[in-house]
């Protein structure tokens, strides 16, 4: 019995929709349009290219797999996909075979709210040219060393409300074109904030979310060093810190400065005292006991007599070369170079050089933005004496502090301290021997030696030699013996040894 042959579909009405075969009445059907069925065989979800995985929603180059109960990553993937979003499924470990094949095109990969504790060191091998990477509201704890070391383009990363206590601060290694971080509602007690100390290992970066953490204190020096335009985006509220005079000058520069991230939260920067039972606002601890912190000013600059100074215009704008520099006497700077001693520097810096007394003052700098304007002030004080080298000299005020005291020094040692030259004679009704004029003087000597022998005349000094005293307070050990007194016109006379001389180098008072 023959095998009756399948008929080809019809439509409503019955005819035939086969291509190229005839309709009713033997009329054939024109042919489809050339360029329908070129795109026919185009389209990215054909063979060719990979079919849309089950449970996913497929748009050109989009695939979405939110909310479709996923344990795993579907597979296989289309090699032209740019985006994938994996949100709100239960894949709790991304591995490094979670990708089969090389996704150059993938850009952003989203994977919220998945339960996610675990993701592999390579588990962006395949996936060079990411941009936007979501792994919030996770079940993430520690984030290992180089784990995103792979994503040299990648610009934002999303990794708020997880459970991440430990950073290791070569994760963000390579990342040269990240520009956001969020890392907010985790359970960080310690930032590896010298990634932004010299601004070489995220140059790009302009928003950095540390909020609702548990930092308890900050380098507030290494922070207030940083670039106005970075501090703009710094996040740090909902952190349990400890109250103190440097957090406060902290934020209230920020505040005096219109930092974003201050004005938008100032209610929720808060900070703990030790005797306060709740936390306290940040802002409220100006003159507050018990810290009593002084009101937050800008630091001013000093320098001295001579020095060569550079003022630094720190602008929030970042990327704006459109500014000027206008001194304490109203003098405008604005060209690259300058005139004189002032000079406008490439990175909008301004450098003075041979400073003198009257160059203190405020200095304004004046940035002119596409959206915004903004205008600071440098307070620069020149002390009025110079400094040279690593080790200052004294100056002269000091100089001269120190000569008096010298000098008073010396007149004392030289009224309480110098040997005794004269004395009263001991026994007034024992007139000293008379001695004739030495023959021996010395030829340095200006006048002789004469001796009244008047008693409560000064004499000099006795030893307790037997051959009597010397010149200058010298002791004669061998000297010439004492002749006996004469008598006659020249008994006043005496008689002098050769080391008794009147010298101009005898400290000994001649006595005329």
């Amino acid at each position: 019995m023959p095998v009756p042959r399948p008929r080809p579909p019809c439509d409503a009405m019955g005819q035939n929709m086969t291509l190229g075969s005839t309709g009713g009445r033997g009329t054939p059907l024109p042919p489809l349009p050339p360029l329908l069925l070129a795109l026919a065989l185009l389209a990215p979800w054909g063979s060719a290219g990979g079919s849309c995985p089950p449970r996913c929603v497929c748009a050109s180059n989009i695939l979405s797999c939110s909310q479709a109960v996923l344990s795993s990553v579907p597979a296989p993937l289309p090699r032209f996909t740019a985006v994938l979003d994996l949100s709100h499924n239960n894949v709790s470990r991304l591995r490094a075979d979670w990708a089969p094949g090389r996704l150059a095109h993938l850009h952003a990969l989203l994977l919220s709210h998945n339960g996610l504790s675990f993701v592999s060191t390579e588990a962006f091998a395949h996936v060079p040219h990411l941009r936007h990477l979501d792994l919030s509201s996770n079940r993430l704890r520690v984030l290992e060393e180089n784990l995103f070391s792979d994503l040299t383009e990648l610009e934002v990363l999303l990794l708020y409300n997880n459970e991440i206590s430990s950073v290791d601060r070569t994760a963000f290694d390579n990342l040269g074109r990240l520009r956001k971080l969020y890392l907010g509602q985790n359970r960080i007690a310690r930032f590896p904030l010298e990634l932004l100390r010299d601004g070489s290992r995220l140059p790009q970066l302009t928003l950095l979310d540390l909020s609702a953490n548990r930092l308890r204190s900050l380098p507030v020096g290494e922070l207030q060093a940083l670039p106005a335009w970075l501090r703009d985006r710094l996040y740090l509220h909902g952190n349990p810190l400890a109250c103190d005079c440097p957090l406060f000058q902290l934020v209230a520069r920020g505040h005096r400065r219109q930092l974003s991230a201050v004005m938008d939260f100032q209610e929720e920067l808060r900070c703990l005292l030790p005797s306060a039972p709740a936390p306290v606002g940040i802002l409220a601890l100006a003159g507050r006991q018990p810290l009593n912190c002084s009101e937050a000013r800008e630091a001013v600059q000093e320098a001295h007599l001579g020095d060569t100074v550079t003022l630094s215009c720190d602008t929030r704008l970042r990327g704006v070369r459109n500014r000027y520099w206008v001194t304490p006497e109203g003098d405008q700077v604005s060209e690259e170079g300058g005139n004189g001693s002032a000079a406008l520097l490439a990175n909008g810096s301004l450098q003075l050089r041979g400073l003198r007394p009257n160059d203190s003052g405020t200095y304004t700098c004046r940035v002119v933005g596409p959206l915004l304007n903004e205008t600071l002030y440098v307070d620069l004080l020149v002390h009025n004496f110079t400094l040279h080298g690593p080790h200052d000299t004294l100056n002269t005020a000091y100089t001269t502090l120190v000569g008096c005291i010298l000098s008073v020094v010396l007149v004392l040692i030289y009224l309480y301290l110098t040997p005794c030259r004269c004395c009263c004679c001991r026994g007034a009704d024992k007139p000293p021997a008379p001695r004739d004029d030495s023959i021996n003087s010395s030829v340095l000597s200006a006048t002789p030696n004469h001796a009244t022998g008047v008693p409560g005349e000064p004499c000099r000094s006795r030893s307790a030699s037997t051959t009597g005293p010397g010149q200058n307070g010298r002791f004669k050990v061998g000297g010439t013996p004492q002749p006996p007194p004469r008598h006659g016109p020249k008994a006043q006379r005496k008689v002098s040894d050769p080391d008794s001389v009147s010298s101009v180098f005898s400290d000994t008072p001649i006595v005329v």
